[in-house]
C-alpha cells in the first residue's frame, strides 16, 4: 500500500451539506467543496479533499485573502448555503446549491456583492473516481469541458476561466450589488452535453421548491428550528429517484480518529426504516414516507432468508467492500472505505425492523397492498424457524455471534406487529401460532437475558456488557416504561456507558469486543434514545436536560454525524447522520407531547393480569 501523507484535515463539524435529492456535497467554512459524488451518492467522488487534501479534488471559491466565513447559514428552510465573508475592503456572500429534480446533475454558485469591492478566486480540480482518475481538460474563455472515461463535466462561468496544469482557476473582483455565477454540469460522457442552466432562474425555482416542500410540515413543538432544519437534511439525504434514503452523504469520516474504524454509509439501512417512518409521518411528510415503504417493499422482496441489514440506493444487493488505498484518509485515519461487508451480515433486528416499520405504516393509514403482506407473512415464516440462532446483532458486531438481546425482542416485535394486524386489520394469517411464538421468545429474553442479580438487561445472553440497544425494550412495547426491569437497565446503562452526559452504545472492552482495535465515541442516536427512556420513565426534567446537550452539539448549520468526542469536544464518523437526525426529530416530537409514550402491548397487560 502506497504511502501518502497525514493531511491535517479540517473538523467534521466544518461542512455543510448542499443536496438536490440524487447527490449532496460537502461545503468548508473556507468555501471549499471538499467532498462531491456524481452522479449518485454512492458513486465514485470527484472532489474527495475530505479525505486526502485539496489533490483529491475540491472546488474553492472564496476571498483572494483567504481565510474561514465569518458567517453561515441556510436561506429560509432549505439547503441553499449561504456564506458571508467580511474583509477590510469590502463584504461578499457566496450561494452554493444543487437544484432538485433534474435529469442531470448541476451545482449552482453565486457570488453576490455586499459591500466594498473583494478580490475573488476561484480554484477547481476534478479528480474522478474518489482523486485517482485525472480528466482531460478544455478551456476557451468562460467556459470548461472534462471527460474522463465514463465521466463527462462542463463548467460555465460569468468570469473568464484559466486552465494550468488540470486545474481551472478564476481571478476576478466582486462591488456591492454585483454577482457572478458558476455551473458546474455533470452527464455520462456518452451522452450528449446538458442544456445550459440559468443560475438565477434555477436559485429561484429551488427556493420555491424547498418552500413548496416545507410547507407539508405539521410539527407545532418546542424546537421548530432544530426539527425543521433536522427535517431537511434528512430530506437531503433522499435518494428521489427510488425513495431511499442513505445512512449519510460520506464514506470513512473515521469514528477513531487515526484509526481502522472507517466506514461507507452511503447505502439505505434498513434499521432506520421504523424511526425514520416515525419522524416522517409524525411531521406531516406523508409522500416521503410512502416513498421510504415502497422502496423497503421492494428492497426486501424475494427470499426472505437473504434479507440483508442494508441495500444500495435503487435496492440492489450487492455493495461489495474494498480499500481506497491511495487516499490518505481524514486526518490520516486509514483505510477509506468503499462498499461496506456488514451487508453480508446476519443480524436478526432487521426482520423485526422490517415487520415494525411495515406495520407502522399500516397503523398510520397508509395503503397496502397485498402484495406486501403476502411478503410479511414470509418473513414471519422464516422469523418462526430463525429466531434462535445467535447474529451479529444491531451494532454489525464483526467478531462471534451472540444471542443479542436487543435481537431477540425485535424477533418478538415482529411476531407481535404480525398477531395486531390480524386482530385490528382482519388480515389471515395463523395468529395462534404466531401468539405462542411472540410469548416463547419473551418469556427467554426475560429468563435469559436479564440480570437479577444487578437488575438489569444485558447486551447478550449471559454477558456482563450492556448495550444501548436495551433502551428501545420500551419503545417497541416489549414492557412498559414504568417497569421496574426497564427501569434499572436505564440506571445500569447511564452508570457504565454515559461519558460525560453521552452514551456510548457498548463498550468495545466488554466480554468478547466488536472484533475492532482501538475505541469510538458517544453514539448520538443512542443519547436521543436515553432521553426518551427518561422521558418515558415520568423524569421529563433529566431527559429536557439530555434533549438540550444532545441539540448543543449540531454545528452553526444544525448537522450532526453519528459520533462526539467528548475529550476533544469534537463531531466523529460520517455526516450528516440520518440516525441522528431522527433521533432529534422523534425526541423533540416526545418531549414536546406531539406523540403518545408507547404503552404495554395487549400481550404485556395479560401477563401483568396474569400475574
Amino acid at each position: 500500500m502506497p504511502e501518502r501523507h497525514r493531511t491535517a484535515s479540517k473538523p467534521i463539524e466544518d461542512y455543510a451539506l448542499i443536496g438536490g435529492l440524487q447527490t449532496a456535497a460537502l461545503v468548508a467554512r473556507d468555501g471549499s467543496i471538499d467532498w462531491l459524488c456524481l452522479p449518485r451518492f454512492d458513486s465514485g467522488a470527484c472532489f474527495a479533499a475530505l479525505l486526502d487534501g485539496p489533490q483529491a479534488g475540491h472546488w474553492r471559491i472564496a476571498p483572494a485573502g483567504g481565510g474561514t466565513c465569518s458567517r453561515r447559514d441556510y436561506a429560509e428552510d432549505s439547503l441553499v448555503l449561504e456564506t458571508c465573508w467580511e474583509t477590510e475592503s469590502g463584504a461578499v456572500r457566496v450561494v452554493d446549491l444543487l437544484p432538485p429534480n433534474g435529469a442531470a446533475v448541476h451545482v449552482v454558485r453565486i457570488v453576490e456583492g455586499l459591500s466594498g469591492t473583494v478580490a475573488m478566486e476561484g480554484d477547481l480540480l476534478l479528480r474522478f473516481d474518489y482523486g485517482d482518475v485525472r480528466p482531460w481538460v478544455r478551456c476557451e474563455g468562460s467556459t470548461a469541458a472534462a471527460v474522463a472515461g465514463p465521466h463527462a463535466a462542463w463548467l460555465r462561468s460569468s468570469v473568464p476561466v484559466e486552465h494550468e496544469d488540470g486545474s481551472l482557476g478564476c481571478r476576478w473582483r466582486v462591488s456591492a450589488g454585483d454577482r457572478t455565477t458558476f455551473v458546474l454540469s455533470y452527464q455520462a460522457s456518452h451522452l450528449p452535453e446538458p442544456e445550459p442552466l440559468d443560475p438565477e432562474a434555477a436559485l429561484d425555482e429551488t427556493l420555491r421548491w424547498w418552500r413548496s416542500w416545507m410547507g407539508q410540515c405539521s410539527y407545532e413543538g418546542r424546537w421548530p428550528h432544530e426539527v425543521r432544519r433536522s427535517l431537511v437534511l434528512l430530506k437531503g439525504l433522499t435518494y428521489q429517484p427510488t425513495g431511499g434514503i442513505v445512512a449519510a452523504a460520506t464514506t470513512s469520516l473515521p469514528e477513531d480518529p487515526g484509526g481502522v474504524r472507517n466506514w461507507d454509509y452511503r447505502f439505505c439501512w434498513l434499521r432506520d426504516a421504523t424511526f425514520t417512518l416515525q419522524a416522517l409521518l409524525g411531521t406531516g411528510f406523508t409522500a416521503e414516507a410512502k416513498a421510504w415503504r415502497e422502496w423497503l417493499v421492494r428492497a426486501v422482496a424475494g427470499d426472505p432468508g437473504r434479507l440483508q441489514i442494508m441495500y444500495a440506493l435503487d435496492g440492489s444487493r450487492h455493495v461489495p467492500e474494498r480499500e481506497v488505498d491511495w487516499l490518505a484518509g481524514h486526518g490520516g485515519s486509514r483505510p477509506v472505505r468503499v462498499g461496506n461487508a456488514a451487508a453480508g451480515q446476519f443480524q436478526l433486528d432487521v426482520w423485526g425492523e422490517v415487520l415494525d416499520g411495515l406495520h407502522l405504516a399500516r397503523e398510520s393509514g397508509l395503503q397496502v397492498t397485498e402484495t406486501a403482506w403476502d411478503l410479511q407473512r414470509s418473513l414471519l415464516d422464516w422469523l418462526e424457524g430463525h429466531w434462535q440462532e445467535p447474529d451479529n446483532g444491531l451494532w454489525e458486531v464483526r467478531g462471534p455471534r451472540r444471542d443479542f438481546v436487543h435481537s431477540k425482542v425485535m424477533a418478538w416485535a415482529g411476531l407481535d406487529r404480525a398477531v395486531r394486524s390480524v386482530e385490528n386489520h382482519a388480515l389471515d394469517g395463523p395468529v395462534d401460532r404466531w401468539r405462542g411464538v411472540r410469548d416463547q421468545i419473551h418469556a427467554e429474553v426475560c429468563e435469559r437475558g436479564y440480570d437479577s442479580d444487578r437488575g438489569t438487561f444485558t447486551q447478550s445472553y449471559g454477558s456482563q456488557g450492556l448495550d444501548a440497544a436495551l433502551l428501545l425494550i420500551p419503545r417497541v412495547g416489549f414492557l412498559p416504561w414504568d417497569d421496574a426491569r426497564v427501569l434499572g437497565t436505564v440506571e445500569a446503562v447511564r452508570q457504565q456507558l454515559d461519558r460525560d452526559g453521552f452514551v456510548l452504545r457498548y463498550d468495545p472492552g466488554e466480554d468478547e469486543g466488536d472484533g475492532l482495535p482501538g475505541s469510538e465515541g458517544a453514539f448520538l442516536a443512542c443519547s436521543f434514545w436515553l432521553a426518551d427512556a427518561l422521558h418515558g420513565a415520568g423524569r421529563e426534567a433529566e431527559a429536557e436536560e439530555m434533549f438540550a446537550r444532545l441539540t448543543a452539539l449540531r454545528n452553526d448549520v444544525g448537522m450532526l454525524s453519528e459520533e462526539y468526542d467528548v475529550r476533544a469536544r469534537r463531531q466523529l464518523g460520517n455526516t450528516p447522520q440520518a440516525f441522528s437526525l431522527v433521533g432529534l426529530v422523534n425526541t423533540a416530537r416526545h418531549l414536546s407531547g406531539t406523540t403518545t409514550r408507547t404503552s404495554a402491548t395487549r400481550h404485556e397487560q395479560g401477563l401483568r393480569a396474569d400475574r
